[in-house]
């Protein structure tokens, strides 16, 4: 057939399609130059592996779907069967076709192959991005007149020797995201998601990389599955040398079995390059979701969510002084959270009731809307459709309509068990009220869409029912967005635990955690931000103490933890004195005056050899600006942290640095400055990320944030 050979930024993959078998990959990873067809051909047989004693006769190589008929003895790409028989599969290539893009647009190639013995047929998609992001997904198609049923189907990419660690992410709630490295040794590192939803633990990038990588230094490849419910990502590094990443759906058993004609696609599996460290793949990864036709092009506003305000004590003249307050303080969208409902007085009732609580709202949500509004605020609204109460209208007149194993009830989790949206009736049901709820108030503009439980035992008419129930959730934001266009959506999920390329389809923003403690959120969206860009990560100022650890924390720390996301409130605005007020104030017109940098930006992280202090900061593409924070999180043993690179810069420019003027400082700089503080310093770009700059001794939990301009 062919060798392909895909090139966008700096990226290169090289595909040896020439036949029989399924096409494999030469070469993925930096930018090789402009080989022509015989030097395609050289450097693809350069890549055959020898054949090593007590082995097969033939090189074993790695395709685009490994199988055991070509020699592969690791995790297969597939497996399945027919009642036990045509369970392995010897595809043979029939045509690979090839879209080679522009320089703005997308390479593609989609392989065609078949098994007319296993009676199966293949189609893979790749495609390589103008960010020079890789995308890949398998579609196989029974051919057959019988069921076959399909356990795994998983894309799988080579990696080079040369990375030799892996990084990826765990936690729980209110800790998610907490990243954990070690050596690539031989054998499997599989991470599975058995939780029915993304969950708290996921990983939302599996990195390998050369050693001692990090931020701004090494050479890394990583992976995402796009994928909200039960999921798989694994590397893999076998005797015989090879080593591979890749990841898709984790089917239960008898989940998915398909018919005489009837397909299966995996979710794509995201996979990235980059030479410059894990700032590399963030900003491959940012740029392309930045270039999606729906992803966010108005300003973010910034928003106030009254949950930890009022919790479920929802009185309308409260909530209306809470709106004045907003609007004094410069925010821009309010959100009425959970409680609003029939018979949700607290968390173990009224969940699938979504009629307003005519006893709390008398004359309906209206009157509130209206008001803020009035004030020049969006109104957003708490849903959480996926989920029912047992103490609820709807679960007394459906309990057959939830997804579980007949005869018996999954544990509850949080009072709340699980809507079948396989279910049409059920779907249906939710569709209605959503679609009502909107239609007759036209004012709600957002939906907070929360999810607050693992599926467990997820059974849909006796059968696993995950996987279906993840695409019903799909149509149905799908569907609402189409009947509402101007509806934004948030991902909400207990906090942090759907968060995925999947369901950001179709949301506009997450919620990283539940927890707005500001030494815990630190890190929280530091690793969130490995995938996604600020404006899709809601951070908000929480109390003074934080609702989740009881830590106390001054304002000016939980602002500048808060300004580098899309920017929000939980707090009780309305009982604050009046200084916090003016400060609050001050802090969210400096994220206004900094949001068109902080949400198009280029972001940094800073690679410290003090583990207590932290720096990151978001650069303008052109290089003329920029902004950052340093945070001190601990005592540490050196007394001053040294000298703080700032990353991303113009190397050959000259730019002023100096501490925001906007909002108060922290109270140690009046004390303990370094003497360049008070009036800025000019220095080069190089200069800023090879030298750095002295900061103050900061306390611990405090940060001082830095605003960079180029100065020539």
């Amino acid at each position: 057939m062919m060798i392909l050979h895909l090139r966008r930024a700096r990226t290169s993959l090289v595909l040896d399609a020439r036949g029989p078998g399924l096409p494999r990959i030469a070469h993925w990873g930096g930018d090789i130059g402009d080989l022509d067809d015989d030097g395609l051909r050289q450097l693809v047989d350069a890549t055959v592996p020898p054949v090593v004693p007590s082995s097969f006769d033939e090189p074993t190589v790695l395709s685009l779907l490994p199988e055991p008929s070509a020699g592969w003895s690791g995790r297969p790409g597939l497996a399945g069967h027919r009642d036990g028989t045509g369970w392995s599969t010897a595809f043979r290539l029939d045509g690979v076709d090839v879209e080679p893009g522009t320089d703005e647009g997308s390479a593609r190639v989609t392989v065609r192959a078949s098994d007319p013995d296993a009676q199966l047929s293949l189609t893979i998609e790749i495609e390589v991005d103008p960010a020079g992001l890789l995308l890949l997904r398998h579609r196989l198609r029974n051919d057959g007149d019988d069921a076959y049923e399909l356990r795994e189907l998983t894309p799988v990419l080579p990696v080079p020797a040369v990375a030799t660690e892996l990084l990826d992410l765990t936690g729980r709630w209110c800790r998610e995201r907490s990243p954990q490295r070690h050596a690539w040794q031989l054998g499997s590192w599989v991470r599975e998601g058995r939780h029915g939803r993304t969950g708290h633990d996921a990983t939302l990038l599996l990195v390998a990389g050369t050693a001692g990588f990090g931020f701004g230094h090494g050479e890394v490849w990583a992976v995402h599955t796009a994928w909200s419910g039960d999921h798989v990502t694994f590397a893999e590094r076998r005797p015989t040398g090879e080593s591979t990443l890749g990841g898709g759906e984790l089917l239960a058993p008898g989940e998915v079995r398909l018919g005489p004609g009837e397909s299966y696609a995996t979710p794509l599996l995201y996979a990235v390059w980059s030479d410059a460290g894990l700032d590399g793949l963030s900003d491959v990864l940012h740029t392309h979701l930045r270039a999606r036709p729906r992803h966010p092009r108005s300003p973010r506003p910034v928003t106030l969510n009254v949950w930890e305000a009022v919790y479920f004590d929802h009185d309308l003249d409260r909530l209306r002084a809470l709106a004045d307050r907003a609007a004094q303080i410069g925010v821009e969208r309010f959100v009425l959270d959970d409680g609003w409902f029939r018979g949700r007085r607290d968390d173990t009732a009224g969940l699938g009731d979504w009629f307003v609580d005519e006893g709390v709202w008398p004359d309906g949500l209206q009157p509130l809307i209206d008001h803020v509004t009035g004030r020049g605020l969006e109104f957003g609204l708490w849903v959480e459709p996926e989920m029912v109460n047992p103490d609820s209208d709807l679960f007394r007149a459906h309990a057959d309509w939830l997804l579980a194993v007949p005869g018996r009830l999954p544990p509850l989790w949080r009072n709340q068990q699980v809507l079948d949206l396989g279910r049409p009736e059920a779907y249906d049901y939710l569709l209605e009220r959503l679609d009502k709820l909107l239609t007759e108030h036209p004012g709600i503009s957002y939906l907070k869409w929360d999810h607050n439980r693992d599926l467990t035992e997820a059974g849909h008419h006796g059968h696993p029912g995950v996987h279906g129930q993840t695409l019903a959730v799909y149509r149905l934001l799908d569907e609402l967005r189409r009947r509402h266009p101007g509806v934004e959506i948030e991902s909400c999920a207990s906090g942090g635990a759907r968060v995925d390329l999947g369901i950001l389809a179709r949301t506009d923003r997450v919620w990283a955690s539940d927890c707005n403690d500001a030494l815990e959120r630190l890190s929280i969206q530091r690793w969130t931000g490995l995938l996604l860009p600020p404006e899709l990560i809601g951070t908000h100022v929480g109390p003074e103490r934080s609702h989740t650890t009881h830590r106390v924390h001054d304002l000016g720390f939980r602002a500048a933890t808060a300004l580098f996301g899309h920017h929000g409130i939980e707090w009780d605005i309305a009982s604050i004195s009046a200084a916090e007020q003016t400060e609050l104030a001050a802090w969210v017109a400096l994220h206004k005056r900094l949001r068109p940098l902080l949400h198009t930006g280029r972001v940094v992280r800073v690679d410290h050899p003090d583990p207590a202090v932290w720096a990151h900061g978001v650069v303008d593409h052109d290089g003329t600006r920029a902004v950052y924070a340093v945070a001190r999180l601990t005592t540490s043993v050196a007394q001053s942290p040294g000298a703080v690179r700032l990353p991303g810069l113009d190397p050959g420019r000259r730019y002023r640095v100096r501490p925001v003027s906007d909002v108060p400082a922290p109270a140690t700089i009046d004390r303990s400055a370094p003497a360049w503080l008070a009036g800025g310093v000019m220095l080069s770009g190089a200069a800023l990320a090879r030298v750095g700059v002295q900061v103050p001794a900061l306390h611990p939990e405090q940060s001082l944030v830095l605003e960079v301009d180029a100065v020539d």
